[in-house]
C-alpha cells in the first residue's frame, strides 16, 4: 500500500504493531529477526509492512515485492532487494563476489550452486549491516520466483547476531509444507479486524447511515479484511449496500476485492487502462522504460495522472501499485490482443545488449504463432539462465521455445530439453507432462531413449525403490547402440536402483539386474569411473563377491587417486561408491572419499549434494568413536536440508544412536523402516535390523540381538549384510547358538579374505577368537587388536579390547582382564558409547576392580554447533573462514565463540586448543 499509510494509524492493530516494534528494537541491538507475516489478500499485510518501514528509524530499508509474471525469471526477487547496495559486492570473499555477480548477469561465468549465492547474499546483508541496522522487507513474497525464495530462506535460518531483520508478506497458502519455502520460519498470523474494529473502519468510508443489520452482514462477509471493507462499498450507495454488496456474491474474497479495483480501472479513460496495463506487464518498475514504451503506444502524459487520482498507482523513483490485485485486475481486464501490444512494445523498448533475456520472454509473450527465430531466441536465453543457475528460468525458457517451435522434430528435441531443466528445476510434475507431450512429436531412437531415461531418473527420485527399475532397464537397451556410454550410465543407475530396493525388487532382483548390465556393451577408452563401477558391481552380482572383489577393489583405489581433481565424478557417484567401500571394508576410501566430497561441496556451495556428503562424513566419525563431530554433521546436514527442502537421511543419527545404547533409538528406527518400505526402499528393513542387533549386544540382550542379526541376514543387502555376520558371531557365541554363530563366520570369512582390509581381517580375527577354546583364542585376540588399531574403525577396536577383558575374566586371568576392560572403558565412555561402556564396567567390577567415576566432560556443555566451530577456531581458521565453510556470517561465529570462551573459561583464541585438549 502506499507509503502515505499513517505511522500510527493502523486500526485494531496494536498486537501486530506491537511485535513489529520489537522486532526492530531486537534488530538495533544485534539479534538477527526473521517474520512471516501470513494472511489472505486484503488482511492488512502490506499496511503493517508500511507501517514496520515507518518505525524503522535508524535503520537502512531494502525492499522487493514478487510479481507473479516475474516467477520464472531467476534471481529476479534478489536482485531487486540486493541492488541497492550492490556497491558493497568487492567487500566480499571472491568465491562469493563471483556467485552473486553471475547470478545477476553481471560478469559471465560457470553456473554458480544457488546456495553459494545465498551464503554471498549473507555476506551481503550483514556487511551492510555493520555500517547501519538492516530491515529487508519482502512484500507478496509467495510470487517470488523460486531461487529467490529457496536462498532468501536459506538467508533466514543462517542468521543469528547480525543487525538484520528479515519481514516476508505471504499470501495464506494452501500448499503442503514441504512445498512451502516460509513453512520452517517464525510467522505471525494477521486475521481480519474484530467486529468493532471494522464496523468502525466501515462508517468512516460509507456514506451516510448504515443500517445495523446490513453493517453486520457485510462485516460478516468480509469477515473483518480492511482492504475488503474499503474497496467494495466504494461507489456504492447506500441503496445499493442494502442487501449487503447490490448482489449475493459467491466469488472468493479476493476475486471479490480484484474485481472491485476492475470497476475503478475500466471506468478509466482507455490511455489509463493501456498504461496500467504497461506498468503491470513491466513488474520491475523501471520508470524510464516505462516511458519509452508509453511513447511508443501514444499514450499521453494525462494518463498517468487519471490512474493516480483513481489511486490505483504511484509514480515517482519507481512505479508502486496501490495493491498487487491492482496489478493482477489491470493485466487480466485488457484484451489478448491489447496485451501482445504491450509486450511487443516493451521487447522493442527493452536494450537488447543490457537485458536480452527479459526481451526476449516479452516477445515471446507477444508471439501469436509459432517462430523459430523467437524459439532460438528463447534456447540461447535458457543457456544463459542456466549458466547463471536460475533452473527455472532456463525451464520457462525452454517450455516457451518448445510452444514456439514450428518443426515437430525439433520441438521434440526441446521439449525433452526443457523437461530436463524442469526436472532440475524441482518440477518433476510439469517435468513428466513435457517429456508426454514430447512422445506426441517425432522422436528418434536417441531422443527416444533419453526420454525413458529422463522419465525412469524422475521416477527414481521421487520414489527411490525398484518402481524406476523396468524403465532404466528399458532405456538402457534402447540407448544401446546409439550412445553406448549413456547406455551403461543408465544400467549403473538400474543396478543402484535394485541395490536400493533390496529384498523389495521385484524384475528377478539385482542379480538379474546385473546380468542384463553384463551385456551391455564395451563403453569408451579409457574407462570412466561409471564404467568400472558397473563392471565391478555386475560381476559382483552375478559371478559372487570374491570376484567382484577383485575388479572392484581396484576401482576404488583410482578413485581415491583421483578424488581430489575430479569433484564431479566424486559428488555424482558418491551414494554408490559410498556403499562399495562398505561392502569392501574399505574405511579408509570412506575417510578419503568423504572428506574429498564434503570439501568439494563446501567449496562449490553444493548444499543440495552437502547434506548427504556430511551425512556420510558422520557415519565415518561414529565408526572412529568420534560421535560429539558426528553429531554436530548430523545437525548441520539436518539443518540444511530443511532450507533445501530435500529428504533428511535418517540413517546416521539412528546409527549414532544405537551406538550410544540410546533406547529412544528403537523408535526412530522404526519410523525410517516404515517410510523406507512405504518409498519401496527395502534395503531399510535390513539396515533396521543390524543396527537392533548393534544395540542389543550392547546391552548384553544377547538373544534380542541375534534374532535381530539374523533377520539382517536373511537377505543379501549390498553393504549392509557382512556387518550384521559380525553380529551374529557376537550374539550367538554368547547366547549359546554356537551353529548359527559358526555360519556367520563361515560367510564373514569369505568376504574378509576377498577385501584384506585390516577392518575386515580384524573383526574376522575377533570374531574367530570369540568361537575359539581355550589357549588359542588368545593370539587370535592380540591379532585383531593389531590389525584394528591400523583402521580408522576405533569403536570396533575398543569393542574387541571389551571381548578380549570378558574372555580373560572367565579364564580367570584377573590381571590381564583388567588391563583390556580398563582400556576398553575409557574408550568407550570417551566416546560416549554407554552401553558397551557399562559392560566393561560391569565386567571390571567382577574382577575385583573399582571403577573410577569420570568427571563430567565440560565439552559436554558446548552444542554441536559450538563444538565444531571451536574446533576450526583451534585449528587457525578466521571468522570469515569458518563462516564460509558452514554456512553462517562472521558475526555469527563470533557470537559462538563468544559463548564457547565463557564455557570453557578461557580470553582468546590462542588458549583454546589447549582448553580443548584439555576438555
Amino acid at each position: 500500500m502506499s507509503s502515505s499509510v499513517p505511522r500510527r494509524g493502523l486500526r485494531g492493530r496494536r498486537g501486530e504493531c506491537g511485535a513489529l516494534d520489537q522486532l526492530v528494537a531486537d534488530t538495533r541491538t544485534g539479534r538477527s529477526q526473521v517474520l512471516v507475516l501470513r494472511g489472505e489478500p486484503g488482511v492488512g499485510k502490506s499496511a503493517l509492512m508500511e507501517y514496520l518501514v515507518g518505525s524503522a528509524t535508524g535503520c537502512q530499508i531494502l525492499r522487493a515485492t514478487g510479481v507473479e509474471s516475474e516467477m520464472e525469471l531467476a534471481f529476479a526477487g534478489l536482485h531487486q532487494l540486493c541492488m541497492p547496495v550492490m556497491g558493497q559486492l568487492d567487500r566480499l570473499p571472491g568465491p562469493q563476489r563471483d556467485a552473486l555477480a553471475v547470478a545477476f548477469g553481471l560478469r559471465a561465468g560457470s553456473a554458480p550452486d544457488r546456495f553459494m549465492v545465498g551464503l554471498a547474499v549473507l555476506s551481503l546483508l550483514a556487511e551492510v549491516a555493520e555500517e547501519q541496522p538492516l530491515v529487508c522487507v519482502v512484500d507478496d513474497a509467495q510470487w517470488l520466483d523460486r531461487v529467490s525464495a529457496q536462498t532468501l530462506t536459506f538467508v533466514a535460518r543462517r542468521l543469528l547476531a547480525e543487525r538484520v531483520a528479515l519481514v516476508f508478506a505471504v499470501r495464506t497458502s494452501t500448499l503442503p509444507r514441504g512445498d512451502n519455502p516460509w513453512a520452517a520460519l517464525n510467522e505471525l498470523v494477521v486475521r481480519g479486524l474484530r467486529d468493532d474494529d471494522a464496523r468502525a473502519l466501515l462508517d468512516s468510508v460509507v456514506p451516510g447511515r448504515l443500517d445495523e443489520r446490513v453493517r453486520d452482514r457485510i462485516v460478516a462477509e468480509t469477515r473483518g479484511n480492511p482492504l475488503a471493507l474499503l474497496e467494495l462499498t466504494r461507489g456504492l450507495t447506500t441503496t445499493e449496500l442494502a442487501g449487503g454488496f447490490g448482489r449475493p456474491d459467491t466469488r472468493p474474497l479476493a476475486s471479490q476485492i480484484e474485481q472491485s479495483f476492475l470497476r475503478r480501472i475500466t471506468s478509466l479513460p482507455d490511455a489509463a487502462q493501456r498504461l496500467l496495463l504497461v506498468a503491470a506487464a513491466e513488474p520491475v518498475g523501471d520508470v524510464p522504460l516505462l516511458r519509452r514504451v508509453t511513447e511508443r503506444l501514444d499514450i499521453g502524459a494525462d494518463a498517468a495522472g487519471e490512474a493516480e487520482r483513481a489511486g490505483l498507482i504511484e509514480f515517482g523513483a519507481q512505479v508502486r501499485f496501490r495493491h498487487p490485485l491492482v496489478r493482477s485486475a489491470a493485466y487480466r481486464a485488457a484484451d489478448p490482443g491489447v496485451r501482445r501490444d504491450v509486450h511487443r512494445a516493451l521487447a522493442e523498448a527493452t536494450d537488447p545488449e543490457f537485458d536480452s533475456d527479459r526481451r526476449a520472454w516479452h516477445r515471446a509473450h507477444a508471439a501469436v504463432r509459432p517462430d523459430e527465430a523467437l524459439a532460438g531466441e528463447l534456447e540461447r536465453s535458457a543457456a544463459r539462465a542456466q549458466a547463471r543457475g536460475g533452473f527455472a528460468a532456463e525451464a520457462a525458457f525452454l517450455r516457451r521455445a518448445t510452444e514456439l517451435t514450428p518443426d515437430p522434430a525439433v520441438r521434440g528435441t526441446r521439449a525433452v530439453a526443457a523437461a530436463q531443466a524442469t526436472f532440475e528445476a524441482g518440477a518433476p510434475d510439469t517435468a513428466l507432462d513435457l517429456l508426454a507431450a514430447a512422445e506426441m512429436g517425432p522422436l528418434d531412437e536417441a531422443q527416444s531413449a533419453r526420454l525413458i531415461r529422463l522419465r525412469a531418473q524422475i521416477v527414481f527420485a521421487r520414489r527411490r525403490g525398484g518402481e524406476a527399475l523396468p524403465l532404466l532397464l528399458d532405456a538402457a537397451g534402447r540407448l544401446e547402440g546409439v550412445d553406448d556410454a549413456q547406455a551403461r550410465e543408465a544400467y549403473l543407475e538400474a543396478l543402484g536402483s535394485a541395490v536400493v530396493a533390496g529384498r523389495l525388487c521385484g524384475h528377478g532382483g539385482v542379480r538379474a539386474v546385473a546380468e542384463a548390465a553384463r551385456a551391455a556393451p564395451r563403453g569408451p577408452q579409457p574407462p570412466r569411473l561409471a564404467d568400472a563401477l558397473l563392471d565391478g558391481l555386475a560381476t559382483r552380482f552375478v559371478e559372487g563377491y570374491v570376484e567382484g572383489a577383485s575388479l572392484l577393489r581396484p576401482t576404488l583405489r583410482a578413485l581415491r587417486q583421483a578424488a581430489g581433481r575430479d569433484k564431479d565424478d566424486v559428488m555424482r557417484w558418491l551414494w554408490l561408491t559410498w556403499l562399495v567401500a562398505g561392502d569392501l571394508w574399505d574405511d579408509e576410501t570412506w575417510h578419503e572419499l568423504t572428506t574429498h566430497a564434503v570439501r568439494a561441496a563446501r567449496e562449490t556451495g553444493a548444499l543440495n549434494f552437502l547434506p548427504l556428503a556430511l551425512c556420510y562424513r558422520a557415519v565415518v566419525h561414529v565408526h572412529a568413536g568420534e560421535f560429539d563431530l558426528a553429531a554436530a554433521l548430523i545437525d548441520e546436514s539436518d539443518t540444511l536440508t530443511e532450507v533445501t527442502g530435500n529428504s533428511r537421511l535418517g540413517y546416521p543419527m539412528a546409527l549414532l544412536m544405537v551406538w550410544r545404547g540410546d533406547l529412544r533409538a528403537l523408535e526412530v528406527i522404526e519410523a525410517g523402516t516404515r517410510d523406507g518400505t512405504a518409498w519401496g526402499e527395502g534395503r531399510t528393513i535390513g539396515l533396521r535390523s543390524y543396527m537392533l542387533a548393534i544395540l542389543y549386544n550392547g546391552l548384553g540382550q544377547y538373544q534380542d540381538a541375534l534374532a535381530h542379526a539374523e533377520e539382517a541376514g536373511e537377505y543379501e543387502d549390498f553393504a549392509g549384510t557382512g556387518f550384521s555376520f559380525v553380529e551374529i558371531v557376537e550374539a550367538g557365541a554368547r547366547s549359546g547358538a554356537p551353529e548359527t554363530a559358526e555360519a556367520a563366520l563361515r560367510r564373514l570369512e569369505e568376504q574378509a579374505g576377498a577385501a584384506g582390509t585390516d577392518w575386515a581381517l580384524g573383526v574376522l580375527a575377533r570374531s574367530r577368537a570369540l568361537l575359539c577354546d581355550g589357549p588359542a583364542a588368545d593370539p587370535l585376540y592380540r591379532e585383531a587388536i593389531e590389525r584394528l588399531q591400523r583402521s580408522r574403525v576405533t569403536v570396533h577396536l575398543a569393542r574387541t579390547h571389551l571381548v578380549y577383558g570378558e574372555w580373560l575374566r572367565r579364564e580367570n586371568r584377573r590381571i590381564d582382564a583388567r588391563e583390556q576392560l580398563r582400556i576398553a572403558y575409557d574408550m568407550l565412555h570417551g566416546f560416549g558409547a554407554s552401553a558397551f561402556a557399562e559392560r566393561a564396567r560391569r565386567e571390571l567390577l567382577a574382577t575385583g576392580e573399582s571403577v573410577r567415576q569420570h568427571a563430567a566432560d565440560v565439552r559436554d556443555a558446548l552444542t554441536a554447533q559450538e563444538a565444531q566451530i571451536a574446533g576450526l577456531a583451534a585449528r587457525g581458521k578466521t571468522n570469515s573462514e569458518i563462516g564460509a565453510e558452514l554456512f553462517i556470517s562472521p558475526r555469527t561465529v563470533e557470537w559462538h565463540l563468544h559463548k564457547v570462551f565463557t564455557k570453557l573459561d578461557v580470553n582468546s583464541r590462542n588458549k583454546l586448543r589447549s582448553a580443548l585438549d584439555r576438555a
